[in-house]
């Protein structure tokens, strides 16, 4: 491994680890990253942790990416043929109050399409996450290709 590609690990990691947004005291997000299929894709995807520590429960309702046409809620559903399918979620996603939701590969999930250039590998791309109460949350989520399920 050279030089450059262990500095770009070590910041990538570094960020992983530090990344957390905050709206007021009642949501925080953790562990953000993104990724493409390829490196050639049109479209990518977010994954991270929603937590509400808030009296009240919080809706998670749409988000916006500049490096994205399009952005949407997305989840993975089991059709009648048992053949799992990508598909929009209506009505935003509940995080509870004192609780946490995932988003996770094969689960809710960011959709990035469209995508304006390649996300590239240790890269940070800019989320806009709208709640219900807690309004608009930026997050800098880091880009992680290597990054595996649940990790």
């Amino acid at each position: 491994m050279s030089f450059k590609s262990k500095l770009m690990a070590a910041t990538t990691a570094a960020m992983l680890i530090s990344t957390v947004a905050f709206a007021g005291d009642t949501i925080t997000i953790h562990n953000p990253y993104a990724r493409s299929s390829t490196a050639k894709s049109t479209s990518g995807a977010a994954f991270m942790v929603l937590k509400n520590s808030g009296a009240e429960d919080d809706r998670l309702i749409s988000v916006r990416a500049r490096v994205a046409k399009k952005s949407e809620l997305h989840t993975h559903m089991e059709a009648a043929n048992g053949v799992m399918r990508m598909m929009q979620i209506d009505g935003g996603i509940a995080i509870p109050a004192g609780d946490e939701h995932r988003l996770m590969r094969g689960g809710d999930h960011v959709m990035l399409m469209g995508l304006n250039r390649a996300l590239v590998q240790g890269e940070v791309i800019s989320l806009t996450l709208t709640f219900e109460r807690a309004g608009e949350i930026i997050v800098e989520v880091p880009v992680d290709h290597a990054r595996k399920p649940g990790g």
